[in-house]
């Protein structure tokens, strides 16, 4: 199923809310005259140099103002992993590298609209959890999926495939996540790419798989976007690395949850080593979410309702940054909550806009 830029753009229009987003603003003169009196009303958002001040605008031209936002999703919980919902804008302090910002923006995420790609591994190590991720992928999905979410499903082996695209109709996305079989795949074709993944040696192409759900897929929508692997985290054979997958990830403003479900017999078996936790974790602390080790059918249940109840319990905190530059520099991030006890789980950079 190939995409196109209307179809993205088409759901790209649910919040007003985008990390590093440029927001245009709109000066508006109304000139009246009463008794000889001319009353002018100009609505502008401030200026981000004297020059523009000291510089009107041509008469009947508006006046086109930038302010940068860096958006930053947040979830808190106390030593005893209890979630913390209810905290203000003044419990939070906010720093990029290492300088205080001032948080002009703060909300409760109870209620914006998700974007949410569900991502499976279809690799052979996972022939014997396949059918225990598809189960509780599509219970996840009735638990949280609403009306106005859009979710899509994605698998990767020896090839990155689009099952399904953008939808909040259940069905069809529970219907997509059936059609994951190991080693192949019955959906709507590869994605789009400048590179064909199966030419790549290595049948689990996982850094593939994030790297282009997050620039095919993720990178024109807005709000709330979230990526959840289901995999073991061994990646062989993708033209990606690591660093390039999550670079990606964090340009698109994306939260990557990871469920951990490995079958170390496979590996075992095989005679070679495993290192995939590792790189799970630094996927998925990087951008704010979090690695949920499951053994079983309850531990992944209970894996999809933490990551619900999490979504449920989010903070927005939004900032102008003091550094200005267009660089294109990584800008690192910390959150952290007054209260000492408790742990602030958020992403920990972003990248800033180039000229």
């Amino acid at each position: 199923m190939r995409l196109d830029h209307g179809v993205r753009s088409a759901h790209g229009v649910r919040s007003a809310r985008m990390s590093a987003t440029k927001f245009s603003l709109a000066g508006v003169l109304i000139g009246t005259v009463i008794g000889g009196l001319v009353l002018f009303f100009l609505a502008i958002s401030p200026l981000r140099s004297q020059d523009q001040q000291k510089t009107p605008p041509p008469p009947g031209q508006p006046l086109k103002v930038t302010i940068e936002v860096v958006n930053v999703y947040a979830v808190v919980e106390d030593k005893k992993h209890n979630l913390i919902p209810n905290l203000n804008k003044e419990d939070f302090e906010l720093t990029e590298d290492n300088t205080p910002q001032q948080i002009r923006y703060f909300s409760r995420e109870t209620d914006t609209p998700l974007t949410m790609g569900i991502t499976v591994d279809t690799s052979p190590s996972q022939q014997r959890v396949l059918p225990l991720e598809q189960e509780q992928a599509k219970a996840f999905l009735d638990q949280v999926l609403r009306p106005k979410d859009l979710a899509f499903v994605l698998h990767f082996d020896i090839e990155v495939e689009l099952l399904q695209d953008f939808t909040s109709d259940r069905q069809r996305l529970a219907r997509a996540i059936d059609e994951t079989v190991i080693n192949g795949g019955g959906g709507g074709g590869p994605l789009p790419t400048t590179f064909p993944t199966s030419s790549m040696g290595g049948a689990t192409h996982l850094y593939d798989a994030v790297y282009l759900a997050s620039t095919e897929l993720m990178k024109n929508e807005v709000g709330r976007k979230v990526l959840i692997l289901l995999t073991d985290g061994e990646d062989q054979g993708s033209k990606e690395k690591l660093s390039g997958a999550l670079e990606a990830a964090q340009k698109s403003d994306l939260i990557i949850y990871s469920i951990d479900i490995s079958d170390r017999m496979y590996y075992r078996m095989a005679g070679v080593g495993f290192s995939g936790d590792s790189v799970l974790k630094k996927l998925s602390e990087e951008t704010g979410g979090r690695v949920i080790k499951v053994n079983n059918a309850r531990d992944t249940a209970a894996a999809f309702r933490q990551i619900a109840d999490e979504l449920r319990t989010q903070y927005l905190l939004g900032y102008t940054p003091s550094n200005d530059r267009h660089d294109g520099a990584f800008r690192k991030i910390r959150v952290k909550a007054n209260n000492g006890e408790y742990k602030v789980q958020a992403r920990r950079g972003y990248y800033a806009p180039s000229e």
